[in-house]
């Protein structure tokens, strides 16, 4: 064993019968090892050398083993094996990440204890890790699998790394919300949601509504900056949708997201706050949508019996209707944001991005310009909208993995505004199908896309009710159809849909908040190739 200068600490142990060289890198937080016999597919690359961070060692433990194990002839005859077994990230395919473990061993008790200790002492340092959590476990969502989801794949990783976890399972709509109220939040390194967007987004507004009322923010009130949210939330996907699960780790997978919590990773979110005449009406963090994705949600409602294949016919059925909403839309473009909706560069781990806007605004605030309202700034759109899309992330998902719009930010404090103005049900279709592909999406003349930190909508049957005082029967009765006035129907209305929930408003105004919680994730990671899951973790691009 050598301890050269540096905080290195080398030895010759055995792994399995053979004998390899391991590194601990204190100072650089490394764990070095050459695989004795690598596998064929690396011999070509860097010869079995294995480097694993310690930011990514999930646990390290005292393993018993036989001598059996490691029968190398020699050492048979000799004393006892004594063995550790490291625990630590592995990545595969698609962002998947697993659990691997290799377990090192030695005759040297005195030796093997050391390194034990100089492996826990550095996993002490890692001062980002969770050691309690609160979880809400949603047994009612998607396939109703959260609890066996959560026993089985999530709880015994956190037991493995030392995590306690208090768990609720929820009994009822708005149980964590309610609980997130009364509970001791601040003794908690995170809360956890076991479920799919529904149970996230309950979490969010508990969360989000309990640090505003311990720092007395009214959140009636749209103008109002909010407190951020220190105590991050993770996701274990466990419901019909998990696109906020997909969007922040890029893969919809119980075991990945639950590696994220444990080694601490931090991932802030921008999210939107809803407001209607001074009163909050909710918070969204990816997709706020009137018109087409609000139809087809008010209408797969009405079909929870038919489970997430649901969402397909009512999709089928809403582009069929074809309807289109008359409003006037006012926003204010982001000018503090570095990039733009149609740059091309997507969000990922590290994104300059969303850095450069964080950077950017904390100067502004440093020279209390962070909340001056600049009213000429707006711009106003009147028309005929098929669809109306803020978006605060890219909104992928397995089946458009491009998302609605593939270069928003996780965090830069601003949404994509995304308009479909009124057009032939086949150019809609050719507008739908390019989410599925990599052809530019917002190459119509019928779609605009801005990048906006507040905007405002207001529907046409709204504004013609306000408008005309003088008529009675309309105040009362609603708006009678123009074509048919002895018909006496109201004008549709859509309804909006905040992250998969229904929310009925005519009239909105809707302003985001940077980085306002934080997530257990680290943004989906960029490898330098399509081999790379095959690769190191030091091979990631940063």
């Amino acid at each position: 064993m050598e301890q050269p200068p540096g905080g290195r600490l080398v030895s010759s142990l055995l792994l399995g019968p053979r004998g390899c060289e391991v590194t601990l890198e204190r100072e650089l937080g490394l764990l070095r090892w050459r695989d004795p016999q690598p596998p064929r597919r690396s011999r070509g690359r860097g010869g079995g050398e294995n480097v694993v961070p310690a930011c990514e060692i999930v646990a390290v433990e005292e393993t018993e083993i036989d001598k059996k194990q490691c029968d190398s002839g020699k050492w048979q005859k000799m004393s006892k094996p004594h063995a550790f077994t490291v625990h630590y990230i592995k990545r595969a395919r698609n962002h998947r990440w697993r659990c691997s473990e290799i377990t090192f061993w030695c005759i040297d008790e005195q030796l093997c204890n050391q390194w034990i200790q100089a492996l826990k002492e550095l996993l002490d340092s890692q001062k980002s890790r969770p050691k309690r959590l609160l979880v809400y476990i949603n047994p009612y969502g998607g396939k109703r699998q959260g609890k066996r989801i959560y026993e089985q794949k999530v709880a015994p990783l956190f037991n493995l790394a030392s995590i306690s976890a208090d768990v609720v399972i929820t009994e009822h709509a708005n149980h964590a919300k309610d609980n997130l109220f009364e509970v001791n939040i601040y003794k908690y390194d995170g809360i956890v949601c076991v479920g799919g967007d529904g149970m996230f987004s309950e979490v969010m507004h508990g969360l989000i509504g309990r640090i505003q009322k311990d720092s007395g923010i009214d959140q009636n009130n749209p103008k109002t900056p909010l407190a951020q949210c220190s105590i991050r939330i993770g996701i274990i996907p466990a419901g019909s949708t998990d696109c906020i699960c997909y969007a922040t780790v890029g893969i919809i997978d119980p075991e990945t997201s639950a590696l994220h919590i444990i080694v601490g990773d931090c991932q802030p979110l921008d999210v939107s706050s809803i407001h209607h005449n001074n009163t909050f009406l909710k918070y969204s963090v990816s997709l706020l949508g009137y018109g087409f994705y609000g139809d087809i949600l008010k209408d797969s409602e009405k079909k929870r019996w038919m489970g997430p294949m649901r969402y397909d016919f009512s999709g089928f059925k809403t582009f069929l209707s074809h309807q289109y909403y008359e409003g006037t839309v006012s926003f204010q473009p982001a000018k503090g944001t570095v990039g733009s909706p149609r740059d091309k560069e997507s969000c990922r781990t590290g994104c300059h991005i969303c850095r450069q806007t964080k950077q950017l605004e904390e100067q502004q605030k440093n020279y209390g310009l962070e909340h001056k309202e600049v009213e000429d700034e707006w711009k106003v759109i009147k028309g005929k909208f098929l669809a109306i899309n803020a978006v605060n992330m890219s909104c992928a998902c397995p089946r458009s993995p491009k998302g609605l719009s593939p270069a928003a930010h996780l965090a830069d404090g601003s949404a994509d505004l995304i308009l479909v103005r009124k057009c032939s049900r086949f150019n809609f279709l050719r507008y739908l199908v390019r989410h599925t592909n990599q052809d530019d999406q917002f190459d119509f003349p019928f779609v605009d896309v801005y990048r906006v930190k507040r905007f405002q909508f207001t529907s046409k049957h709204l504004e013609d009710n306000e408008s005309d005082i003088k008529d009675v029967g309309k105040k009362r009765f609603g708006q009678f159809c123009s074509d048919h006035p002895a018909c006496c129907c109201n004008l549709a209305n859509s309804t909006w849909n905040c992250d998969g929930e229904t929310l009925d408003s005519s009239a909105v105004e809707v302003r985001v908040h940077c980085q306002l919680v934080k997530l257990f994730a680290r943004g989906i990671e960029i490898y330098k190739d399509e081999a790379a899951y095959n690769l190191s973790s030091n091979e990631l691009l940063s």
